[in-house]
């Protein structure tokens, strides 16, 4: 009776094994399929973003791909994202340079960094502030007060931040005449006037230093390895190293939080225990 009942539970056991086997097989396999996803839909984006930039910048489009491969770090902004967003005032800036698709590139490149160090410090939205670049691109600048610069979003408080941005410039011996007519001139006055309130230097402070901020570089370089699976000429090692380095940095910051977190729930406890465990009866008495 002892064998047979020891036969049954053995072929039991038999089944969970497969069973479990069969579920993590199954669950790799989607895995799979939706890194599939993911890697085809990153990198076909990837694709069409660097053709738009090539397009625009031509012989200066190596640099741009340069800055985006950095963006992660600098911006907190996947490669994907920062071509996006160079692709929709590139053709703005470039005219406003008469065709100097290199110095195009490093203003494109200064100006996505002074959103993303905006947004960070001033507590703005992405999102507000890529629009206000793109109105200003067009000669629209209902949005600059997006920025929170202390500017209204009229082309007279446009003017006002370019004249600032000359009024500090020569106070440093630097006599700049920016003209509101010129894109390229509204790109650096508004760094320049950001670079004065201290918010210059934001992202990258925040990516090294703060929660938020390292796990928005993570993101990043996570979708740039996600897409760098299907480059046939992604340094993949290099890839990986910005995703580790990211999660060390992330966890790195968290670590304190937690610490002190434990810390503030162990005396919680601590106190509240006492004060609990007399007033129970008597809620329970009362009940």
């Amino acid at each position: 009776c002892l064998r047979m009942h020891y036969l049954i539970i053995m072929q039991v056991v038999l089944c969970l094994r497969k069973t479990v086997a069969i579920n993590i097989v199954v669950t790799q396999i989607s895995i799979g399929m939706v890194m599939v996803v993911l890697i085809v839909q990153a990198y076909a984006n990837y694709e069409q973003l660097k053709g738009g930039v090539e397009t625009l910048f031509g012989s200066s489009a190596t640099k741009v791909l340069k800055n985006a491969e950095k963006a992660y770090t600098t911006a907190g902004q996947s490669m994907n994202d920062y071509m996006e967003s160079t692709i929709q005032s590139a053709a703005a800036m470039i005219s406003s340079l008469e065709g100097d698709t290199a110095t195009a590139a490093d203003l494109m490149d200064m100006s996505i960094i002074d959103m993303a160090d905006n947004v960070n410090k001033m507590g703005t939205t992405m999102e507000g502030v890529q629009n206000a670049y793109l109105g200003f691109s067009r000669g629209n600048f209902t949005m600059l007060d997006n920025l929170a610069l202390g500017y209204a979003g009229t082309k007279q408080g446009m003017q006002e931040l370019l004249d600032k941005a000359n009024e500090l410039n020569a106070a440093q011996g630097n006599y700049t005449e920016y003209s509101i007519d010129s894109y390229a001139d509204i790109v650096r006055a508004i760094h320049d006037v950001q670079t004065a309130m201290g918010i210059t230097g934001t992202t990258y402070k925040e990516g090294v230093e703060t929660i938020s901020g390292s796990t928005a570089n993570l993101k990043a370089a996570w979708d740039d390895l996600v897409a760098g699976f299907g480059k046939a000429d992604a340094n993949l090692d290099e890839l990986i190293s910005h995703v580790v380095e990211g999660a060390s940095t992330t966890l790195q910051n968290m670590l304190p939080i937690v610490e002190k977190a434990l810390v503030g729930i162990s005396e919680f406890i601590s106190k509240a225990a006492p004060i609990v465990a007399e007033e129970l009866p008597k809620l329970i008495k009362n009940y």
